[in-house]
């Protein structure tokens, strides 16, 4: 078949990979100028099945409260997007319950855990390289109530067969022997093993290559306008240059998809949640992560990256605002140098912002429409480079009549109605 991909990022190169592979003709469309130029460019760099999980959670109420009055506040929320985000923030609301809380992070479990499978046999079929790691995931608890509140988390990982480890702090200087120094700021940590951390462009950049060996066709710098619809069908993608007919299309444009779709009568519940990075050279490595450590008191992941360190995090509702404000810098400066203090030069840091597609429930929204031959991969929020090789995938299997190796009817539009 004939299909036209909407967005190079992430999602949308791992689609056409997987689509190539199973033969199809594949054609990506973006406005960039190359691949994984926007929220896929300097994200956190962490691949952790094992932490996926949705942001709506039982007690988030009381801790988006308290941190709107803190310093350096995970959550920030800006007056002016309240108004177009009020739907989207009530929908999660909704999903605060610990019912909702152990169905979405199952399955957001299940998903992330196939996509890194996923990876590792493409790594190994490929030799791709990306600045990889597999040396697992640290979350640092400061505070033994957050320590006391991983259970809820423990029994998902439990029943999802995830492998964990629960560590004193001496326990979590022994994997991480940076975070020695600073054992007396640690009450705990809790430590998936088989997680893993790579550069998400590189990644990116390098399968867009392996993609065009397979015949896929990129085409950057154009816009994409709208869909032109036929009946139940989209007959053409219009652009600002052209227009594509083709068999099939896939929305995979992250926070940008439910403007493409609001003309055909779809209601796609995706919000821009902004995120903040730091990228900054190691000078010392005794002080450096060996993989991810994630701060739990601000939400904030600190990787290693081959000589650099990648701290990323925070979530600000702001609508489709880019810029940087010297605030968030310091607060990812405050986390890495309380943890992992001197072992890069802040310096010679790069300052980034992307702009995550969240869901209420946290789980990205993959697979068929009311319309035949459209179809979506979106909405994976802070967990595109987790979930994206079995993301696409999956969706190579839908659109091509195959069986799925994971249940995937709980993935799509559908559970919205």
């Amino acid at each position: 078949m004939k299909i036209v991909i909407l967005g190079a990022g992430v999602i949308g190169v791992t689609s056409a990979y997987y689509l190539a592979k199973a033969g199809h003709h594949v054609t990506v469309l973006d406005r960039q100028s190359g691949s994984a130029l926007e929220t896929s460019f300097a994200n956190a760099g962490e691949i952790s099945p094992g932490y996926a999980a949705p942001w709506a959670a039982p007690g988030l109420r009381m801790k988006a409260v308290r941190w709107l009055f803190m310093r350096h506040a995970p959550l920030v929320i800006r007056p002016t997007a309240v108004p177009g985000a009020w739907r989207w923030m009530a929908g999660m609301l909704q999903n605060c319950s610990a019912a909702r809380y152990g169905v979405n992070k199952a399955r957001m479990v299940r998903l992330a855990g196939y996509s890194r499978d996923c990876l590792i046999a493409l790594r190994h079929e490929t030799g791709i390289a990306y600045d990889q790691r597999s040396l697992g995931t640290l979350q640092v608890f400061r505070t033994q109530k957050q320590l006391d509140s991983a259970g809820k988390d423990i029994d998902v990982l439990r029943r999802s067969g995830v492998s964990f480890e629960l560590l004193d702090p001496a326990g979590c200087a022994t994997v991480e022997p940076g975070l020695a120094p600073v054992q007396h700021k640690i009450t705990g940590g809790l430590r998936i093993p088989h997680d893993e951390t790579g550069d998400c462009f590189k990644f990116t950049s390098e399968l867009e290559r392996m993609c065009r060996e397979l015949g896929v066709a990129f085409r950057f710098g154009l816009e994409i306008r709208r869909l032109r619809a036929d009946g139940r069908r989209i007959a053409a993608v219009e652009t600002s240059t052209d227009v594509l007919e083709a068999d099939v299309f896939v929305a995979a444009l992250g926070s940008y998809t439910p403007a493409l779709l609001r003309s055909l009568g779809l209601q796609l519940p995706v919000y821009p949640v902004k995120g903040y990075s730091i990228t900054l050279p190691i000078v010392d490595e005794t002080r450096a992560p060996v993989s991810t450590v994630m701060d739990e008191t601000y939400k904030i992941a600190i990787t290693r990256l081959g000589d650099r360190i990648r701290v990323g995090g925070m979530a600000e509702i702001a609508g489709f605002n880019r810029d940087l404000p010297d605030a968030r810098r310091a607060t990812l400066r405050h986390s890495v140098e309380d943890l992992f203090g001197g072992a890069g030069d802040q310096a010679a840091s790069t300052f980034w912002t992307g702009l995550r597609p969240m869901t209420p429930d946290g789980t990205p929204v993959i697979g068929a429409t009311r319309y035949a031959n459209l179809f979506l991969n979106t909405g994976h929020g802070t967990l595109g480079w987790t979930m994206a090789c079995g993301s696409g995938r999956v969706l190579a299997d839908l659109i091509g009549g195959s069986k799925s190796e994971i249940e995937t009817k709980d993935l799509s539009l559908e559970r919205y109605r």
